[in-house]
């Protein structure tokens, strides 16, 4: 099954009929979970041979308007929504993503931070970080390969190790990449790092097969660093403009917090 199609079909399973306000009994039994493609195709306005087509991946040709209804009747958020429409139509030839590079200026910031910084690249790659962030997360005895926060998280030991809410940072990795996948489906990189981590690793298949998509916004990074104990951070995720493909991720810290006393005893033993 297309992409487009298995998330419709995800998507679908998660709405009941009463969430709709259709009757729960009505008509056949139901042999599987959430609404029928035929009742999508009513409470979107659209015929069900269309709907089934759109669910086979034969989305050429659908308007947005079309979209923005399916995605109505099954409750997708903004980013769910982006996600529809990027599956539906995407990007032809090759789309902007940058070097990957990151210039001075960007690297200043990062050094004038006294909180964890690093740059986020595309397929998560990690290719500049502060000395904080260093600290916290050890990015320089990485090997290089190895210095990208989805296979720190899936395929190395000490990054399961780092993360004691280590499922909801899982989920949240791969929701970020699969928004990433549709938007650049062409990326023989992307399409590569998820062969390797879906081969590597059971949790990460699974999660990838529920087509959960998320942006890498804001929120909270609970670690557990084998010399400073729990450090428990907000974190920030900002795109630096004329940047392509990159972005800042800035942990940031309460003042007085336990957190911030055990960070900066952390940040004064490694610089010492």
């Amino acid at each position: 099954m297309s992409e487009l199609g298995e998330f419709l079909r995800q998507r679908r399973a998660r709405i009941q009929p009463s969430d709709v306000g259709l009757p729960a009994g009505a008509g056949r039994r139901r042999r599987v979970p959430g609404l029928r493609r035929e009742e999508v195709a009513l409470l979107a306005g659209v015929s069900a041979d269309y709907y089934v087509r759109l669910e086979q991946g034969r989305g050429d040709g659908v308007s947005a308007e079309v979209l923005d209804a399916v995605a109505r009747v099954l409750r997708l958020d903004a980013v769910e929504r982006g996600h529809l429409h990027d599956l539906a139509h995407p990007p032809r030839g090759a789309s902007r993503r940058g070097t990957g590079r990151v210039g001075p200026g960007l690297r200043l910031v990062l050094d004038a931070l006294a909180t964890p910084a690093f740059v986020l690249g595309r397929c998560m790659d990690v290719p500049a970080w502060n000395a904080p962030a260093d600290a916290v997360i050890g990015f320089s005895e990485l090997p290089p390969g190895e210095r990208n926060m989805a296979r720190h998280a899936f395929l190395t030991e000490r990054g399961a190790r780092l993360y004691p809410e280590f499922e909801r940072v899982a989920t949240e990795t791969v929701a970020h990449l699969r928004l990433d996948a549709a938007r650049h489906p062409d990326d023989p990189a992307l399409a590569a790092l998820v062969a390797e981590l879906a081969a590597g690793s059971p949790l990460f298949a699974e999660l990838w097969a529920r087509h959960g998509v998320r942006e890498k916004a804001s929120g909270r990074k609970l670690l557990r660093h084998p010399r400073a104990g729990e450090l428990d951070f907000g974190y920030e995720t900002l795109a630096p403009p004329g940047e392509p493909g990159l972005l800042l991720v800035v942990y940031t810290v309460e003042p007085g917090s336990p957190t911030a006393g055990r960070l900066a005893s952390l940040t004064a033993a490694v610089a010492g």
